[in-house]
């Protein structure tokens, strides 16, 4: 590592769109410390790797010294989620609480940390990974779609505070991906090719934050279905019930 390379941070970058993200920032140069709860495939070539789990605040405070150290960064990627599927009264307590703590809570915590530090660069960019449900909704997974909401709206809240440091914010809203995450949680009998693949999201996303665009939608259909949540919320919502909930296991 030299002292001219730049440095991204990664949550949720061991698996998934975050691991698609990591593989492309490296290829690109970048240093990259990642934050999860698992470790790492052992082909990541990584400057750092923080053990998390994002649903124990605990954890998350214990670990932030240690994560601001790994800093500054050029770039950071709040991208760690979950989700909880099913009938709304069938879903524990316990995994609603876990869904916003890591989703919501987690990065929320992090970004007012690492502004507060200037652990982000003057011409800096931090992205927040929300979900393409901003613009549909998402029956039977209720839950995650108020945790990607509530973090798209701080994100946008928090942008002039960070643009008087310098950083840009880019709010990223990826639509089903061709991920074991959205297999695990998909409807009975979903078409896993449909969903877009991961390595084409983290293109996007990326190129989307370092242009210092507010918005990424990767996909030219993600766009559509976003421009038409927006236009006809109502029948949009009933044809997700149909695609979705109404197809749930269990």
């Amino acid at each position: 590592m030299t002292g001219k390379q730049k440095r991204a941070l990664v949550t949720g970058g061991s698996a998934g769109l975050g691991a698609a993200i990591v593989r492309r920032l490296t290829a690109d140069g970048y240093g990259v410390v990642v934050l999860d709860r698992d470790e790492p495939p052992p082909d990541q070539r990584l400057a750092d790797f923080l053990p998390c789990d994002l649903a124990s605040r605990t954890e998350l405070d214990r670990m932030l010294p240690d994560l601001i150290a790994a800093g500054p960064y050029d770039l950071a990627v709040l991208n760690a989620g979950i989700s909880a599927t099913g009938r709304f009264e069938a879903i524990s307590a316990q995994a609603h609480l876990d869904v916003l703590r890591v989703n919501t809570e987690a990065p929320m915590v992090i970004a007012a940390r690492l502004l507060e530090a200037n652990s982000l660069k003057p011409g800096g960019a931090m992205v927040f990974v929300s979900s393409l449900s901003h613009f549909t909704g998402y029956p039977g997974a209720a839950t995650y779609a108020a945790s990607k909401d509530a973090l798209a709206i701080y994100a946008r809240s928090l942008r002039k505070v960070a643009k008087a440091r310098g950083v840009t914010i880019t709010v990223a809203f990826p639509g089903p991906l061709r991920t074991d995450h959205a297999e695990q949680h998909a409807p009975e009998g979903a078409d896993a090719s449909k969903r877009m693949d991961p390595d084409l999201a983290a293109g996007r996303i990326i190129a989307d934050a370092l242009a210092g665009r507010n918005m990424s939608i990767p996909g030219a259909g993600n766009r559509l279905v976003a421009l038409a949540g927006r236009m006809f919320p109502k029948p949009m919502t009933a044809m997700m019930r149909r695609l979705i909930y109404d197809r749930l296991r269990g």
